[in-house]
């Protein structure tokens, strides 16, 4: 077979694409490839049998097993579907084996083209010391922190002591192999620091397989604040600008916007070098992220680098007017960029908002349940990414995040007033979500205002979300219902906003059903 005309060029042409991954990115892969004419397969568990990613691929590969390990972490099952297919071309997606090196060398080594950067730069971006070592190298801004060398627990106790004293407080231990909030401990004083420690590196152990644990200053009232870079094979790289992800839930990321709200653009164009040489430094190539930590003193800091594909990458696709899984496929295929950094320019402003299956009034608990009714909004300027449709089930088997909610307008105060109507549209019933809180989060005067610091949630629901709910509002629900008035044209606002956990009707602007 042989692939797309413009790909007769290229060094490595790629005629079909096996997705390693599942649900909402795998469905946002299939499109690109079929947009480019590029053949697509899907990888499948039996929870996911009849899922919207099997059925959006070209060709689909069940994988048997009843755990992870035996189907989307299991390598040879993964590359025996491609061999199955024809496959001459994976791609890893987000998650699961995207940053597993062993992953990029067995791929290579069966003769199929890797959708991602080298081992070696897995390896080097994956360990953060060894990341942290090269960003110094490469003159790149980092954190204030020490590492912690591995040795016996008495020994251990004494270098900690020694390290948090010279790094001081309040400090975090992060889990050196780390990632999505595990393995991390803030320690605000020095009495909590070995129990903290021990539970940070017992935890890393846990999800990593490696308990090494490193001490970082806490720079609090900071704003998470990435880079988007592209780098081919040529030499070539560039950065697509940031993307600001402070609105965090236990240290992982639920309103993402791009650009950032105070960034200025000296700042930005020194970010975006710092970015780029920071993906020089590891001869990266393809797509990856370059996480910073933005400092109320307007110094920006390397937090670690992404090497994949990021959840929160159709923002950057909205400002830039780049599709980022085309141009990854191409690079993969061994072509250049087909832009330089002055050919890239900001278009209007873009929001991201994840939309899980949890109960932001309890902790941000995962829910479960049917997906009774599932009417995405639409309009100009708004696009779901998701790997859901109506009658599916939102289960405990994989991450509650059933969809990305993303929309683009002319200016920020316009993506805002969008991408709120878009969560008041969102006809989601049967599951508890967090609908409610993001349509919060939108009408928030803080946001507004760009007060989007990493303690956003924090700060502006001191006693969780949804406290203000009277404790009788489930009987004024049921006789609301008993009595037919769920079914009358209301709006109900307060002050403190639209979002209310028990009552779904609420965060509807029309009458429903």
């Amino acid at each position: 077979m042989l692939g797309p005309d413009w790909m007769k060029d290229a060094p490595h042409p790629i005629t079909k694409v096996l997705v390693a991954n599942r649900g909402e990115i795998a469905c946002r892969i299939f499109r690109s490839c079929a947009e480019l004419g590029i053949g697509s397969v899907a990888i499948y568990s039996e929870s996911d049998r009849g899922s919207l990613h099997q059925q959006t691929a070209d060709e689909s590969v069940f994988l048997p097993g009843d755990s992870l390990a035996d189907t989307y972490l299991n390598i040879e099952a993964i590359l025996s579907a491609a061999r199955e297919t024809g496959a001459d071309a994976i791609h890893p997606g987000y998650g699961f084996l995207s940053e597993r090196s062993a992953f990029a060398n067995a791929v290579k080594e069966e003769g199929i083209v890797w959708i991602g950067p080298s081992a070696h730069a897995i390896d080097e971006m994956g360990d953060k010391i060894s990341a942290r070592r090269a960003m110094i190298e490469a003159n790149v801004p980092v954190i204030p922190g020490e590492e912690l060398p591995l040795g016996e627990p008495e020994d251990m106790v004494d270098e900690l002591v020694r390290a948090a004293t010279r790094v001081g407080y309040p400090l975090l231990l992060k889990a050196s192999a780390g990632g999505g909030g595990k393995g991390m401990r803030v320690v605000r004083e020095p009495r909590n620091l070995q129990r903290e420690y021990a539970a940070a590196s017992r935890e890393a152990a846990t999800s990593f397989g490696d308990g090494t644990v490193y001490v970082e200053r806490l720079l609090e009232k900071s704003r998470h604040v990435e880079v988007q870079v592209l780098c081919d094979s040529h030499g070539n790289a560039v950065h697509l600008f940031e993307r600001e992800c402070s609105i965090q839930r236990r240290h992982q990321k639920v309103v993402e916007e791009a650009p950032s709200p105070v960034l200025e653009e000296i700042t930005r164009a020194r970010m975006g070098e710092a970015a780029v040489n920071a993906a020089s430094a590891v001869d990266y190539e393809g797509a990856g992220t370059v996480e910073f930590l933005l400092a109320e003193d307007g110094d920006f800091h390397f937090l670690e680098m992404n090497t994949r594909l990021q959840v929160e990458h159709p923002i950057t696709e909205c400002i830039s007017g780049t599709d980022l899984v085309v141009e990854q496929i191409r690079v993969a295929a061994g072509l250049p960029l087909p832009f330089s950094q002055d050919d890239l320019s900001i278009r209007g402003h873009a929001i991201e908002v994840r939309i899980y299956a949890e109960d932001p009034s309890n902790g941000f608990l995962p829910a479960i349940g049917p997906l009774a009714l599932f009417r995405p909004p639409s309009g100009p300027g708004i696009r779901l990414d998701t790997g859901v449709r109506e009658g599916d089930e939102a289960r405990i088997d994989f991450d509650p995040m059933l969809a990305k909610l993303i929309v683009h307008a002319p200016n920020r105060d316009a993506a805002i007033r969008r991408m709120k109507r878009a969560c008041e549209d969102f006809v989601l019933l049967g599951v508890t979500t967090n609908l409610g809180f993001l349509c919060d989060i939108m009408g928030h005067p803080a946001y507004h205002a760009g007060e989007t610091t990493t303690d956003f949630i924090d700060v502006n629901w001191p006693d969780g979300w949804g406290a203000h709910t009277s404790d009788v509002a489930p009987f004024i629900a049921a006789a609301a219902e008993q009595f037919g008035l769920a079914r009358k044209s209301a709006v109900i606002e307060s002050s403190e906003g639209r979002g209310s956990p028990y009552n779904p009707f609420q965060t509807l602007r029309r009458s429903f059903p």
